[in-house]
């Protein structure tokens, strides 16, 4: 009896602890950026939806929180979230510490920013314990970042985002602690002072206001980014700007010398730093661009600097530090190429420097000491070269600060796994020189849609909040997590590196070289760039002279196949952003589509009965109208957040840069190889088949 006795007890001790522990159940917590420390011990009692009271130790105002994620009861609650400002804690700026007892929250900030964070992170927590339907894990979180300055630049000179979509963005941003924003805003701002310059869909000044009002309310400065000197196109294209331009025939950049080059500069900038008022920046460009001073007698490097040394004193004197992008000193001086060279030794480096410094240091007392010198470096931030240039600026007093890229001339979407590894060699570099801050560049000159960047922007935030602490894959893994919901974390749910591969072909598989960005300037790119087409007169020709072309073809519709499957999944499972991932979606399909064409060529090619010959045919004319249907799903899924055509009165400037998204003001540019091929198909199949009256095609 007493042996039965022990084994009731035990069995009822099993059962109770069995029960604990399915209240109790333990989450898998994958936080980006990842903390600098964080200690999880088991499971607490809280669980993901449980009411919070929440107590203020000294009277804190509470950040602004996501009301759908934490359940905020001041006067009752099971567990209790304690919060304070503490300005002696032990971490630099921003930073806290967070402490997950049994029933208890307790949250300490260094200063707001810091507590803020402090409630994003226990958001994070809230949100991976709700996919798991686990609790809240017992932990002790200490956090800061290692970077101050952790900006992202909106580049909206091509097109505008819906109105609501940068209220999500700044809440999605916030939430990664990104702290920092430079807008450029080209001709996108209603300017009072120079209204011509100004985009017919413009945001007003008001407008934009708002959004910094909110900006700042997340702790995020949007500073902005007005284009001068060079890039000066939205400006100058205009008849009225025709006579500040450097060169009469050309709208790309204004003449240093002319006084009302800065009347209309300095406008701009009154306009902007109105409309954004809380960014300590102005950002003044200067990339990019050789002037003359219509025919002077001045190098370009000192017409520059000239340049530079004006606009720099008036953003001194309304109260903003200027940034300026530092490309044209350094080319200009003869030391730029090394930067670019990670093989260069250290010895051949200096070598350069040795031979050309001179040039630099022979206008160095006209150097603005109060500019920030922006060193932008999208694909090797790693070579000695650059951090050789870096170094320059210090060692003269003057400030630095880095910039890479989650989006430079990529079409359709970003490469190189959203170009991770250089933006974490130059976070990592940026932190070990002890550099204020770095720039996370997100250029629309190709116009991918923003969503597709996320994966490079929360791996910027890893970056330049921790540094390299985890792997590509594991920040992958936290990406899924975040973005999508744990059901998707597991390596086996990825899909975005896969698709790259089938994107580059898609750019010129249907040309004969990689002409996509200048078939708008060409003459006659129906014939000069798409590729030829088979010829009826010699069977197999056509898919002999292709048999790479048509091998990648073959290749890339089986993996495209894959990650439809993929993504047809993560939309079945996935927690949250679905949206984000039906652009995928659509991205996938387009891919798919120049192999599905190129294979039908094949097919058409080879093809030897007149029956076979019409049938193939047919196929290529379904593939067409296969094709008007995937524009529209596209352009249906873009425009849920995109504004996708430009005004109707829109000037398209003399596109210097051969930017895809200036060569129409609808949404052709996206298409336009493809608007090509089928023109030439159709003048193909003209000459084929529809010769003869009596061709069941030619109804």
């Amino acid at each position: 009896m007493k042996n039965l006795n022990g084994i009731y007890l035990l069995a009822i001790s099993i059962l109770l602890f069995s029960c604990n522990q399915k209240e109790n159940k333990m989450g898998d917590f994958k936080l980006l950026p990842q903390p600098q420390e964080f200690q999880v011990m088991g499971a607490s009692s809280i669980s993901h939806d449980e009411s919070l009271k929440v107590i203020a130790q000294n009277g804190e105002a509470l950040p602004i929180i996501n009301k759908d994620i934490l359940v905020i009861n001041e006067n009752k609650g099971k567990a209790t979230l304690t919060y304070e400002i503490d300005a002696n804690l032990d971490t630099p700026a921003e930073g806290y510490t967070l402490a997950i007892t049994d029933n208890q929250i307790n949250i300490t900030g260094k200063d707001e920013a810091g507590l803020f964070y402090a409630f994003k992170t226990l958001e994070q927590l809230m949100v991976d314990a709700k996919d798991q339907k686990a609790n809240l894990p017992l932990c002790q979180l200490k956090d800061f970042p290692l970077l101050a300055y952790r900006s992202v630049h909106l580049d909206v000179k091509h097109h505008l985002e819906k109105t609501e979509y940068y209220y999500q963005l700044l809440d999605k941003f916030a939430s990664y602690k990104i702290n920092g924003i430079i807008l450029e805003v080209e001709d996108k701002l209603k300017f009072k002072s120079q209204p011509i310059v100004a985009s017919e869909d413009a945001l007003s000044i008001e407008e934009w206001k708002k959004i910094s009002d909110y900006a700042k309310d997340r702790h995020i400065e949007i500073s902005p980014l007005v284009q001068g000197l060079g890039h000066a196109s939205f400006i100058l294209k205009h008849p009225e700007y025709r006579e500040l331009r450097d060169n009469p025939e050309s709208d790309w950049a204004f003449n240093p010398l002319d006084p009302k080059t800065y009347e209309v500069q300095f406008d701009l900038y009154l306009d902007a730093m109105e409309a954004f008022p809380y960014g300590k920046y102005l950002h003044v460009g200067g990339d990019e661009v050789h002037t003359t001073g219509r025919g002077s007698k001045e190098s370009p490097l000192k017409l520059q600097l000239m340049w530079l040394d004006k606009v720099a004193k008036f953003a001194e004197e309304h109260g903003k530090t200027p940034i300026f992008w530092d490309d044209m000193p350094l080319k200009q001086a003869d030391v730029y190429d090394p930067m670019f060279k990670k093989e260069m030794t250290q010895e051949e480096v200096d070598q350069v420097w040795l031979e050309n410094e001179h040039k630099l240091l022979e206008f160095l007392d006209i150097f603005p000491k109060n500019c920030i010198y922006m060193r932008w470096n999208y694909s090797s931030p790693q070579a000695l070269g650059n951090i050789k240039a870096m170094q320059w600026f210090t060692d003269h007093e003057l400030q630095v600060m880095g910039a890479t890229a989650g989006q430079t001339r990529w079409v359709l979407m970003p490469q190189e796994e959203s170009n991770m590894e250089n933006i974490r060699s130059f976070a990592v570099s940026s932190i070990n020189s002890g550099l204020n801050g770095l720039l996370l560049t997100l250029w629309d000159d190709d116009s991918p849609h923003f969503e597709l960047y996320m994966r490079g922007i929360l791996a910027f935030a890893e970056y330049s909040w921790i540094g390299d602490k985890r792997t590509k894959e594991e920040i992958k893994t936290a990406f899924r997590q975040r973005e999508y919901g744990y059901p998707l974390a597991d390596v086996n749910n990825s899909f975005i590196t896969a698709l790259e591969t089938p994107v580059a072909f898609w750019k010129n598989a249907l040309l004969k070289g990689n002409q996509r960005n200048f078939l708008p300037s060409m003459e006659n790119p129906m014939e000069k760039a798409v590729i030829d087409f088979p010829d009826k007169k010699n069977i197999g020709a056509w898919s002999s002279a292709n048999e790479d072309r048509i091998k990648s073809a073959a290749q890339v519709l089986s993996q495209t196949d894959s990650i439809a499957k993929k993504i047809e999944y993560a939309r079945s499972i996935a927690l949250r952003n679905d949206h984000n991932l039906q652009v995928y979606e659509q991205v996938n399909k387009l891919a798919q589509f120049s192999p599905k064409m190129l294979l039908a060529l094949r097919d058409y090619d080879q093809a030897e009965s007149r029956d076979d010959i019409i049938a193939t045919a047919s196929k290529l004319k379904e593939l067409e109208s296969e094709f008007s249907t995937l524009r529209k799903d596209l352009e249906m899924v873009y425009g849920k957040t995109r504004i996708l055509t430009k005004p109707d009165n829109y000037i398209l400037d003399q596109d210097h840069h051969v930017h895809l998204a200036n060569q129409s003001i609808n949404f052709d540019w996206q298409f336009y190889a493809e608007i090509l091929f089928f023109q030439k198909l159709n003048n193909e199949l003209e000459k084929e088949i529809y010769m003869e009256n009596a061709d069941p095609l030619k109804k």
